[in-house]
């Protein structure tokens, strides 16, 4: 417990105000989400557009990771735009479940993307953990996608990958970033229950 909280304050000693800005929209696009909030996205922005410029520098040379958060970057842009898109009867997205169709393409981006990110990694990177590391990304993306496609489920893929980064980032003694990615988890979890409920309700409307 000790050492927990030694590598907390020491993660507040090194933070900048840049990484501090990060964080913090990081928190408020999660939130935005839970409450079904179109602000997700512009938050997000923010958060991945840091984080992409952040960790692609010397200093840190975390590639794998800038490179995830720009797609979650582009991923923001698209889904900002699907969100907003308005039918008809000027009415937004609605929440749905997917089908399986879409449960495939979810499953496929995860599982190809954790072949192809831990090859990237074992041969052209210095990771020592490259198994966790990739799958930590993969089952991301998949969420990811399943977000800007309004889909409940996408809290069940973001919670894996969070549920797995949690002892990784321990060990790679980023405590307070294990933290952090605690509270996502347990946003994700009410989210998913939240996001149900609204479907749920929309499903009675229509009827």
């Amino acid at each position: 417990m000790e050492n927990i909280w030694q590598e907390i304050m020491t993660g507040f000693q090194h933070m900048t105000w840049l990484e501090a800005v990060a964080v913090l929209f990081g928190v408020l696009s999660v939130l935005c989400s839970r409450q079904n909030s179109v602000w997700v996205y512009p938050t997000g922005l923010v958060s991945t557009g840091i984080y992409t410029y952040m960790l692609a520098q010397q200093h840190f040379r975390l590639y794998a990771e800038a490179a995830l958060n720009a797609y979650y970057f582009i991923m923001s842009v698209y889904g900002w735009y699907y969100w907003a898109r308005k039918n008809p009867a000027k009415k937004e997205t609605a929440i749905t479940r997917m089908d399986k169709r879409e449960l495939g393409i979810a499953t496929g981006i995860a599982g190809i993307g954790w072949i192809v990110i831990y090859t990237l990694l074992r041969n052209f990177s210095n990771s020592d953990v490259p198994v966790l590391d990739a799958f930590v990304s993969a089952t991301a993306c998949s969420g990811m996608w399943l977000l800007a496609k309004r889909k409940v489920e996408n809290w069940i893929f973001l919670n894996i990958s969070n549920f797995v980064a949690v002892p990784l980032l321990f060990y790679k003694h980023l405590a307070l970033t294990a933290l952090l990615t605690i509270f996502l988890f347990i946003v994700a979890v009410t989210g998913y229950f939240h996001w149900l409920k609204i479907y749920r309700q929309q499903q009675l409307a229509e009827h």
